[in-house]
């Protein structure tokens, strides 16, 4: 009777062991759930800030080019309104020259005529052929 009164108190340690080392075995599962599911919340968390970082950084790199493009787009129009200035102004300048060269031509050509019209005419019966031309035979 004693033995099998140890014997069932054996088992019955052993079974409050077993259901103790089991729920044991359960905190220590459910804990270790907890801190995984803890440990994926906080990378997720973590990924979305460097997304959100990573599309904010090229949003403002972005922005940067936008505004360079702008600035270099502003001075190659300035620059190209600077060249057409100093074509037109070229232009204008080789009009003038060639107005004044014009004037100055026709200046001279109107003096030479005045001059042409005093100067006095050849003679028109050089070594005595009638009109200067030879009128035939002797």
């Amino acid at each position: 009777m004693n033995k099998q009164l140890e014997k069932m108190k054996q088992n019955q340690e052993c079974e409050r062991r077993r259901r103790i080392a089991e729920e044991k075995h359960k905190e220590w599962v459910q804990k270790k759930r907890e801190e995984e599911r803890k440990e994926r919340k906080r990378k997720l968390s973590k990924e979305m800030m460097e997304k959100v970082t990573r599309e904010l950084e090229k949003m403002q790199l972005q922005e940067k080019a936008d505004i360079k493009y702008k600035e270099w787009l502003k001075k190659k129009r300035a620059e190209e309104a600077e060249k057409k200035k100093k074509q037109k102004e070229k232009e204008k300048e080789r009009e003038a020259e060639l107005l004044e060269k014009r004037m100055r031509s026709e200046k001279i050509f109107k003096e030479w005529l005045q001059n042409s019209r005093n100067k006095p005419q050849p003679a028109l019966n050089g070594y005595g052929f009638p009109h200067g031309k030879s009128t035939g035979l002797y």
